[in-house]
């Protein structure tokens, strides 16, 4: 998460905040099960205008056949 302290490309501002998206959100590895869970996606985003500067899956080793 590198891009955490730079100028948002919408409104300019320098601060971040984190949030996670849980359950229907969640990402699932294509073509298996659903039962495994998933993972929850991460998110950082600017704390003025809400846009989502960096995503990225919490647990990527769930995909991992």
């Amino acid at each position: 998460m590198d891009n955490q302290n730079s100028e948002c490309p919408k409104c300019g501002n320098n601060n971040t905040l984190k949030g996670v998206q849980y359950n229907q959100g969640n990402i699932f590895p294509e073509g298996r099960s659903i039962f495994n869970m998933g993972s929850e996606i991460l998110h950082v985003f600017c704390s003025d205008c809400g846009y989502i500067k960096e995503s990225y899956v919490k647990s990527p080793e769930k995909f991992i056949k």
